[in-house]
């Protein structure tokens, strides 16, 4: 059986962590390098506290080692400092990156889907790699239709760089497919406080809240007359990602051109 070759960046971070250990164990995978800022030319076995296997912590990613590596899949897990940088290197080596690591934007990933065309390979990004977000996604797109007033409240730990969460600004693209802009509540009202209301993404206001104790959540809160419908997704460990990241090595693993969401290779 043919294995596809991962290189891992932001190893020893907690997504990353979680990666290896994951790809790891599939039959149809090969882990063949991981990055990292920190643990440099530790063996990455030794680092998540099992016996080694061979493969040693190295700063970063570059053309010489993803030649000597051949690899094929690059997954990031690093920070939105280095994920662009990371894309761009792995594209012009013909290696499809699957992003993780949120903070790219608009500009950004409009670069890296013409450069993706200029190389003739894939790039894969994804807001949110579990599936019940997905489906948390795609049902409130559902609702939009028929709920109009709607906030979204998205949870995370407090380490969490950027705010809202890209599975929040994903949701509001999401449901503005489907509803019209529109300004909720009424018409004069003012904050007392600037942010109060939370940010406005189509007139769809975000609320982001960042917390110790938490990981990922989030809710949709829509508002009609005399009800209200909820659409909640919670994460309360980071093995809830690793079906979707092992789903999206796959379906990535000779893509051509950019694809944005887990959604899409989804049946």
């Amino acid at each position: 059986m043919e294995k596809i070759r991962v290189f891992i960046t932001g190893a020893c971070g907690k997504m990353g962590a979680e990666t290896v250990k994951t790809v790891l164990k599939q039959d149809d995978m090969e882990l063949v390098g991981v990055s990292d800022v920190k643990n440099l030319n530790e063996d990455i076995g030794n680092v998540l506290g099992r016996s080694p296997i061979g493969i040693k912590v190295v700063n970063s990613i570059s053309e010489k080692i993803v030649e000597k590596l051949r690899v094929e899949i690059l997954v990031d897990f690093t920070n939105p400092q280095s994920v662009f940088a990371n894309a761009k290197l792995a594209i012009k080596c013909g290696v499809v990156p699957v992003i993780g690591a949120t903070g790219l934007d608009e500009h950004e990933i409009a670069e890296l889907e013409e450069m993706a065309n200029e190389h003739n390979v894939g790039v894969f990004i994804a807001p949110n790699f579990a599936i019940g977000a997905i489906l948390m996604m795609k049902f409130a797109r559902e609702s939009a239709k028929y709920f109009k007033n709607v906030d979204i409240i998205e949870y995370h730990h407090n380490q969490k760089l950027d705010a809202p969460s890209g599975t929040a600004l994903k949701t509001a693209e999401i449901i503005s497919e489907v509803r019209s802009p529109m300004i909720q509540g009424h018409p004069n009202e003012y904050e007392k406080i600037p942010g109060a209301r939370g940010g406005d993404v189509n007139g769809i206001h975000i609320h982001s809240v960042r917390l110790p104790g938490m990981l990922a959540h989030q809710e949709v809160l829509f508002g009609g007359s005399g009800q209200t419908l909820t659409i909640r997704h919670d994460a309360y460990s980071r093995e809830t990602f690793m079906p979707g990241v092992m789903l999206a090595i796959r379906k990535s693993y000779k893509l051509k051109g950019l694809v944005v969401g887990l959604d899409k290779f989804l049946d």
